[in-house]
């Protein structure tokens, strides 16, 4: 979690695996995500609440970068094997499927 300078990662890789969906219908307002350590569902109990980030690199500069942010929450695990169910502030783009997520840990509940 840290590296040899000492700093600390506030938060945990996870992966967009796409969106739910039912056989013909697929629900854009709420995203799979994929943490990283985590395999089960009791283990994805922890993450609910937390806040995550989808950051991307925009071609345009605003307010001195390129990267943007879209923020969103984690609401409930989805199945038994720690894939977490998410609905981001803004719908994620197509795009978003298979790239990289920072899930925070916070808000905290301990």
């Amino acid at each position: 979690m840290s590296d040899s300078k000492g700093s600390v990662r506030l938060y945990v890789k996870g992966v967009v695996l796409g969106y739910k969906r039912g056989l013909r219908n697929q629900y854009v307002s709420t995203s799979l995500i994929k943490v990283e350590g985590v395999q089960d569902q009791n283990a994805a109990q922890f993450y609910l609440g937390k806040r995550i980030a989808y950051i991307y690199k925009a071609h345009t500069e605003k307010k001195g970068t390129k990267f943007r942010v879209i923020w969103g929450r984690v609401m409930r695990a989805h199945g038994s094997s720690g894939v977490v169910r998410a609905k981001f502030r803004r719908n994620l783009p197509p795009q978003a499927i298979g790239g990289p997520v920072r899930v925070m840990l916070y808000p905290s509940q301990i």
